[in-house]
């Protein structure tokens, strides 16, 4: 008995899972518009004509720098910029510290006060827990803060030296590593603190580099606070290690005149570094101020010309 055919079982239409979208776009075919006709160039006819004088024009202003633009050279600030900037900060910084120093002394010069007053009676016990708080909390934020404008200060110093060397065209004359020694290493920087400064002055002034710096009385001004300042600090810190009821004593009127003097030399500071900044970039931003033209009054009425035709010689 030959085989017989098998025949598959009918299965039931099934959806496709996911349907594929087709969009169909139309476009035009080339050559279906007519082409655009090349616009000529225009015939020149002169240089602009009115027929009467403008009444528009630029203000009388000192023109300034370009704002710096980010990503570009202009983006690098110059120099007598940096200066500027770093002295905007620098100033009330030392203001500030004046202040602190000022009171400080004060609690010094008060608790030298009561050190007499305690010779002859008894004194109260709050007007002491006072003046020890008031002590301690002024010559803490004064050691503290003090940081502060002595960075921003050798900061601006170092760029005012680049400032003042690039604007004579000539190079420092001492190395930065040369002026940092003779901030901070003691005992030379009584004789060479005074002669840097004295030298940027010389810079700052564009005095000829073959000719001796002669420094201003600002200038020695604050080389005899600075050697005072670091000569008292000296002495305190010797005198600290003194026993006895008399020298703690002389040591507070010693530390009193510590903190004037260092008060002393934050506001010479500030004056030196005020002026220093106005001969390097005497231009402040915020000095400038603009002017517009809202109207004209009592001005005579302009001569009127003849209006040219169109296309005529000019």
């Amino acid at each position: 008995m030959p085989p017989q055919p098998r025949y598959a079982q009918p299965q039931p239409f099934q959806q496709p899972r996911y349907r594929t979208r087709v969009r169909w776009v139309a476009s035009p075919p080339p050559g279906a518009w007519p082409a655009r006709r090349a616009k000529g160039a225009e015939r020149y006819a002169g240089p602009p004509s009115y027929a009467a004088i403008p009444r528009w024009g630029f203000p009388n202003l000192t023109w300034r720098s370009p704002t710096a633009v980010p990503g570009t050279a202009s983006d690098v600030a110059s120099p007598l910029q940096r200066v500027r900037m770093i002295a905007r900060n620098t100033a009330p910084m030392l203001w500030i510290l004046a202040v602190l120093g000022l009171v400080a002394g004060g609690s010094e010069i008060w608790r030298y006060v009561l050190l007499v007053q305690s010779r002859a009676s008894a004194l109260n016990t709050g007007v002491v827990a006072t003046s020890d708080s008031l002590l301690l909390t002024s010559s803490l934020l004064t050691s503290v803060f003090s940081l502060v404008p002595v960075v921003l200060a050798l900061w601006w110093l170092f760029v005012a030296r680049v400032a003042a060397a690039d604007a004579v065209g000539e190079n420092p004359p001492r190395s930065s590593r040369q002026v940092l020694a003779g901030f901070l290493v003691p005992v030379v920087n009584l004789v060479m603190a005074g002669s840097i400064i004295a030298e940027l002055e010389h810079a700052v002034l564009s005095r000829p580099s073959a000719r001796r710096p002669s420094p201003s009385r600002l200038v020695l001004g604050w080389w005899a606070a600075w050697i005072v300042n670091w000569v008292l600090l000296v002495v305190v810190l010797w005198w600290r290690t003194q026993d006895g009821v008399q020298a703690q004593a002389d040591g507070t009127v010693l530390t009193a005149l510590l903190d004037l003097s260092a008060v002393a030399l934050a506001v010479v500071t500030a004056l030196l570094i005020r002026r220093f900044t106005g001969l390097l970039a005497p231009m402040d931003a915020r000095k400038l101020r603009s002017f517009r033209v809202v109207k004209v009054d009592g001005a005579p009425d302009p001569a009127l010309r003849a209006v040219r035709s169109h296309g005529g010689v000019r």
